[in-house]
């Protein structure tokens, strides 16, 4: 299996084990806020189980993406994992309807839930939960430069948000402030759509082809390769562990066609090994009047990997 195949195969392994998580935490918050007629742990619940829809598209991306370049898409399906992230957001907006319009109807006609200590337990046990699967899918998803894993354990971690709500809520009607529920899932709608806007962010920076590397670190590796005069018109893209590199170099007119090819090569392979991430390397040769060949070869070496 290849490193990318490898890669897929963890990706997915990953969102399998949080998939079946995270139905099991809705299942218990659901039935068990739908039970005593808590509108926050209701919504709690709702809201995990649109964290196991997340993994359903967020398996659906993956797969998606793992397909190899074909004529239409030489580039392969990378993006596809980037798009699944953005699917995960239109989820999230989505429980913020559900939430804000029970939660604007609660204020008109409040009701008490049944609270008692097993309400306690079962919040206290689910975010504990949540917390772990939150830690344990942002962990190898900035291991694996996986969008979709990080953009999943947010949508988890808002999860986490949530439930600390519900558990205020039951304190203050407890206390005899019954209006706390509706205004507690009303916070937690804050929570959701500022965890949708950070997603959607990194999402755009991928899909805009936002640049993930500095033009000087390209520069300085293609520089210190034997027989290149200058580097130019530098530009990245990509996702942060499928990066594209496109730069000009300049050689001596006087090299031959063979030579000339042989330095971009170098160049490729410097930047790869310079550079994590990076999977591609486009050198364009341009002959220079005048040159004066930048010689330091030990510029990136040992530990000065980007």
């Amino acid at each position: 299996m290849t490193a990318r195949g490898n890669y897929y195969f963890a990706v997915r392994r990953v969102l399998i084990i949080v998939f079946f998580l995270n139905l099991a935490v809705s299942l218990v918050k659901g039935i068990y806020g739908f039970k005593m007629g808590s509108l926050g742990m209701l919504s709690d619940g709702i809201h995990s189980l649109f964290d196991s829809s997340s993994d359903i598209i967020g398996l659906i991306g993956i797969g998606l993406a793992s397909r190899p370049p074909d004529k239409e898409h030489p580039y392969g399906h990378a993006k596809f994992e980037t798009f699944a992230s953005v699917g995960i957001v239109i989820l999230l907006f989505a429980t913020c309807i559900e939430i804000l319009q029970e939660a604007i109807s609660r204020f008109f006609s409040p009701s008490i839930p049944e609270i008692t200590a097993i309400s306690f337990v079962i919040m206290g046990a689910t975010m504990a939960i949540n917390i772990l699967v939150s830690f344990y899918e942002y962990t190898l998803g900035k291991r694996l430069k996986s969008s979709i894993l990080v953009a999943d354990s947010m949508h988890t971690r808002s999860d986490i948000y949530v439930s600390a709500g519900v558990i205020l809520e039951f304190v203050a009607v407890m206390a005899g402030y019954p209006l706390a529920d509706p205004i507690i899932a009303l916070i937690i709608v804050g929570l959701i759509v500022l965890t949708g806007v950070e997603i959607l962010k990194k999402s755009s920076e991928v899909l805009l082809d936002r640049a993930l590397v500095e033009e000087n670190i390209v520069r300085l590796a293609a520089d210190s390769v034997q027989g290149v005069c200058t580097s130019h018109r530098v530009r990245t893209r990509g996702s942060p562990g499928e990066i594209y590199v496109d730069l000009h170099i300049g050689v001596d007119p006087t090299l031959s066609v063979e030579e000339a090819h042989r330095i971009g090569l170098e160049v490729e392979a410097k930047i790869k090994r310079s550079i994590n991430g990076v999977k591609d390397v486009a050198v364009h040769v341009d002959p220079r009047e005048r040159c004066e060949v930048n010689v330091d070869p030990s510029e990136l070496e040992g530990d000065d990997r980007v």
